[in-house]
Parts: structure tokens; sequence; C-alpha cells
């Protein structure tokens, strides 16, 4: 069975891949990439639009497959569980990592405090090559901090400091990071759907 992943992120692909047994392939390996509109209100709802988009371009292409995609962010209870869905464009479309992780940091400070509850999820999406759907999460709690701090990681990592730690995930080792990650526990969850299939 091959896994093929609603993605071309190569890193996301060797992270998964240590979970799996089985081959996982970017979509854009198996057809030419093609943009897919995320309108669900939730990161599972987000999840299985990419997953099911691919599967209908990919369903009479192949036999033993499923089509895994993910959603992930962050959300800050504070802010109205912002930026959440829209972590990636949080300052715009085409935003940059870097102006993100800025405008999160301008609203904290809006709110006169230098640290807060918030916590990542990470949403995914199974659809077997029978059409079967499966989803999971995984959620990593922490607090965010008004300023960054570390150059490990990427996105919000460095102003998000894990339940337990005094470390920023942008100040930690990548091994910890892993092991503490929402989509590590969420890619386990599949990984056991996947040994039943």
């Amino acid at each position: 069975m091959k896994i093929v992943l609603a993605s071309s992120n190569r890193g996301k692909i060797r992270e998964i891949q240590e979970y799996c047994k089985h081959e996982v392939l970017a979509y854009s390996d198996v057809i030419a990439p093609f943009e897919i509109i995320e309108d669900g209100k939730t990161f599972q709802e987000n999840a299985l639009i990419k997953a099911e988009a691919i599967y209908e371009k990919i369903k009479d292409e192949m036999d033993d497959f499923v089509v895994l995609s993910d959603d992930s962010g962050i959300s800050v209870p504070i802010l109205g569980n912002a930026p959440g869905i829209y972590s990636a464009r949080y300052a715009g479309e085409g935003a940059s990592d870097k102006e993100n992780l800025q405008k999160l940091i301008d609203e904290i400070k809006k709110l006169n405090i230098s640290r807060t509850p918030a916590f990542y999820t990470a949403a995914m999406a199974i659809v077997t090559a029978k059409g079967e759907r499966f989803g999971v999460h995984g959620w990593m709690h922490g607090e965010v901090i008004d300023h960054a701090r570390g150059e490990n990681g990427f996105g919000y990592d460095p102003i998000f400091i894990p339940e337990g730690f005094d470390q920023t995930l942008g100040e930690l080792d990548s091994d910890v990071k892993k092991r503490l990650s929402h989509r590590s526990k969420a890619i386990r969850l599949v990984g056991k759907i996947l040994s039943t299939l």
C-alpha cells in the first residue's frame, strides 16, 4: 500500500515515513499539482477537504493506496482561539512565517500581557482506496510569550513554551520537539489506523 500525502513538503514526507512501514509519496509525484480551496471551519474539515480532493483525482489511477492530509495551527484562547485555522495566513494571504509570528506577538502585546495559554492542533484525514474516511487529532498545550526566542523550528515555535518546559520550541532540541509535537501524536494514531487496513 502507498500513502499519498496531500503535500509536496519533503520534511513532512520524511516525518510520516518514520512512523509508517508503507511508501509515502507526495501527491505531486502522482498527479499534477492543483489548487484546493480550504473553506472548512475546523482543522479536521480542511484536512478532509484536501484528502477528498486528491482521492477524487487519483482513485482511477491507482489501486492500493490511502490519501493522507493534515491541517494544523496554533490557537490562543484569550484571542478567541485565533489564529486557529488561519495560522498560515494570519497576517494575510501570502504572509511569511515571520509576518504571521509578528502579528501574533503584536496581538498579545495589545493585551498588556507577557504570556498566555495556547495550544497547537494537528488534524489528519485518511481516505482509503475504497473511499473509507478516518480522522485523528493531536494536541500540544503550553503558553505563548510576547517575544521570539530561539532559532529552531518554524512558524510560531519561537514564542511557544510547551507545558512542563521553560524554553520555547525555538530553543528546544528537535528530538524533544518531535516527542511533544501535536503532529507526531496525530501521526502515531494514523499509524494505528493504517495497521488495520
